[in-house]
């Protein structure tokens, strides 16, 4: 069936995503859940814990590291105005994947298909990781929190229960993701209130490596850096944001599937950007930026510790965090399942991965097969080079380094597309040419930029945790490597896909943005 909000033509080629061909289950939440579900999936708490210390140590970058959170969100909010429009379009739970599809061709869809799917796999050891090692420490297991046995173990038991509660169905997913995200926000909104209210108070501690700092006005100006810190801070900044997408991939199981979850993905960049500038800047003034270097791996436990002492607020901020990186686990199964769910209902993987379970209406194989896979990955990326102490180390902190890689290729790609799948559209009027055109261009454009400042940066001896592999640095080993390993694998599948790969690029139907765009006249 056709989504009513989304007019078709004649001529337009039959959808292989219409809502409710998959087998999910149409209008199961609303669009308040599509925000949570955008938000929640960035884990803001697990992204400021294991980032900002990242940020502030980025040579001759100082206290902007609240520059670095408004110019990162630039570009991020430009590529969900081309998932805006292409959702209202087609509101397909392959997003990127089908939209490439249809805008550029089966080849280019196909990889960042592909590049969804293995940017979800990557992140999924740090987050399981993370949300293992918070267990511990919540209960005051501090030996079992620096064991790599007890990591694995608890990251397994992580992974298996999220993937359960995706495979459960979507309500009840959603149902997870509001009590989780608004635990997370209220104690985060907290701490940053505390923080600068003790700064400005001068009741913050000191000593120990913790120097307060008041903020300024200068610290949100990001003209005061050099191109290459500026760039060399987006890089973390990207990864920060990253996420929200997964809010437009439950699109078909969504009321009003062509306009809320476009609108969220919107909605959602907005509500991060106050969210990381206020925390940020909250966590440098407490803290100082030698005391966030030096706990770059995690700061926000010891930041706790500063801020609220050794009580219940310090340990509500724990699980926060702990909340969050589980949140932003079971979000991250959520959207590769429904890729490839797509990808085998357009044909372009075997018809398995688009099974659906007959009572709860959710991919079923492609959920518990992302579950394994990650599984697998997460095992072998902690138990490889353990650090001190037995603390995950090298690799496993590299691969959230290659991670970047397959978001800023597919994220690149998705603003791009969205202005050549418009193109017939976008003289119509200047306000089409600017929103749907030059602002989704300019956000992919961005994106490659990063890209390759990215590559540039990370090929550099030195400058990444673990040794070379065989010459090359590893975060391009897993990173680009997992991308070229991509194209490989589409050239396997070619042969075996045969109509998926003879479908040629369209263009957009010009009544889809007649319709949006008269109905906001009204």
């Amino acid at each position: 069936m056709e989504s009513a909000a989304v007019p078709v033509s004649p001529d337009t080629p039959k959808r292989s995503s219409a809502p409710g061909e998959k087998g999910l289950k149409t209008n199961a939440i609303g669009y308040a859940s599509n925000v949570v579900v955008a938000v929640a999936s960035t884990a803001p708490a697990y992204s400021i814990a294991v980032t900002l210390g990242f940020i502030v140590a980025v040579g001759g970058l100082g206290v902007h590291a609240p520059a670095i959170m408004i110019v990162s969100f630039i570009p991020i909010l430009f590529v969900s105005l081309g998932y805006r429009w292409f959702n209202l379009h087609d509101p397909d739970a392959g997003t990127t994947f089908a939209w490439l599809t249809r805008a550029m061709g089966p080849q280019l869809g196909w990889i960042n298909g592909w590049a969804i799917f293995l940017a979800d796999v990557l992140v999924m050891a740090s987050l399981a990781a993370i949300a293992g090692s918070y267990t511990f420490l919540l209960v005051g297991w501090t030996a079992a929190a620096h064991s790599t046995f007890a990591l694995i173990v608890a990251s397994v038991i992580w992974i298996a229960l999220m993937t359960w509660i995706c495979w459960r169905g979507i309500e009840l997913s959603a149902r997870i993701q509001q009590f989780l995200l608004t635990f997370e926000v209220v104690i985060l909104a907290i701490f940053a209130i505390v923080a600068l209210v003790d700064v400005y108070s001068g009741h913050a501690l000191t000593g120990a490596g913790v120097h307060p700092l008041h903020p300024e006005l200068s610290w949100f100006n990001p003209f005061a850096l050099s191109w290459g810190a500026l760039a060399d801070g987006v890089l973390l900044g990207i990864f920060v944001y990253w996420g929200w997408d997964s809010g437009v991939a439950i699109n078909e199981e969504s009321e009003n599937p062509a306009e809320g979850p476009g609108r969220a993905a919107v909605v959602s960049t907005l509500l991060l950007l106050l969210i990381y500038v206020l925390v940020t800047t909250g966590a440098q003034s407490v803290g100082g930026l030698d005391f966030l270097k030096s706990n770059s791996a995690d700061i926000l436990s010891p930041l706790g510790n500063v801020v609220f002492g050794h009580g219940i607020l310090q340990k509500l901020l724990l699980f926060s965090v702990l909340t969050s990186a589980s949140a932003s686990t079971q979000t991250t199964i959520l959207p590769t399942a429904r890729t490839t769910l797509s990808m085998a209902a357009w044909g372009a993987i075997p018809k398995i991965f688009g099974h659906t379970h007959p009572k709860f209406q959710t991919p079923d194989v492609s959920t518990l097969a992302m579950g394994a896979i990650s599984t697998v990955w997460t095992v072998g990326v902690i138990a490889l080079n353990p650090g001190k102490n037995g603390s995950p180390g090298n690799v496993l902190l590299d691969s959230i380094t290659a991670v970047g890689f397959a978001i800023c290729f597919y994220y690149g790609f998705t603003g791009f597309a969205c202005a050549v799948y418009y193109r017939r559209e976008l003289l119509v009027n200047a306000r089409r040419f600017f929103l749907v055109g030059v602002l989704p261009m300019i956000g992919g454009l961005l994106m490659f930029a990063v890209f390759y400042k990215a590559y540039v940066s990370y090929s550099v001896a030195g400058a990444n945790y673990s040794p070379p592999f065989d010459g090359f640095q590893v975060p391009i080993v897993i990173g680009i490597g997992g991308l070229l390993l991509g194209v490989v694998l589409m050239f396997i599948a070619w042969p075996l896909q045969r109509e998926y790969f003879k479908r040629r690029p369209e263009t957009a139907d010009p009544a889809v943005l007649e319709a949006h765009f008269a109905h906001k006249k009204t």
